[in-house]
């Protein structure tokens, strides 16, 4: 069964920060659990979230909630150890909306709950592979803001630690 693999000890980047005022806008909302907080970045054309973690990990889900109107359109995962260089896991294309979506391997699990998926309105997004990762970077490449900016309220990346 899968875990959340974000800990205390998990060392978290962002690309940019809405008005450089990470009080309000900085990436520690996304792991917050508040629904009343968000990591608001900037304007420009790619955006990202870089999380290293403290061991190696599987990863084989990623939960993200964007507000409706500053979704990541086109969106990769992407997976290295420690200091090597990043290699593409899995591409997703999130819908515009609210709701948090959820992203998961293709397999029985999917199969299991794609019914479940549908009644709670739940979109998902396949991540193929299963390499073993220090580091994981979420890149919104664009988004449906007409200035680039991306905002998120929920971020969670659950797998295996090995």
């Amino acid at each position: 069964m899968a875990v959340s693999l974000i800990c205390s000890e998990t060392v978290s980047r962002v690309s940019s920060v809405l008005n450089r005022d990470v009080k309000q806008f900085g990436k520690k909302h996304m792991f917050d659990s508040n629904e009343e907080t968000c990591w608001n970045s900037d304007q420009g054309a790619t955006q990202w979230v870089l999380l290293e973690f403290p061991q190696e990990v599987r990863v084989s889900e990623v939960r993200v909630q964007f507000q409706g109107g500053f979704t990541g359109n086109t969106c990769r995962i992407e997976g290295c150890q420690k200091d090597e260089a990043f290699t593409k896991l899995a591409d997703f294309y999130p819908e515009d909306k609210n709701s948090l979506q959820i992203s998961f391997e293709i397999g029985l699990y999917q199969a299991v709950c794609s019914s479940v998926l549908s009644l709670t309105h739940t979109h998902s997004f396949p991540i193929h592979g299963g390499a073993l990762v220090r580091r994981v970077k979420i890149v919104f490449e664009n988004s449906t803001d007409f200035f680039g900016r991306v905002i998120v309220y929920t971020l969670d990346v659950l797998g295996d630690k090995v």
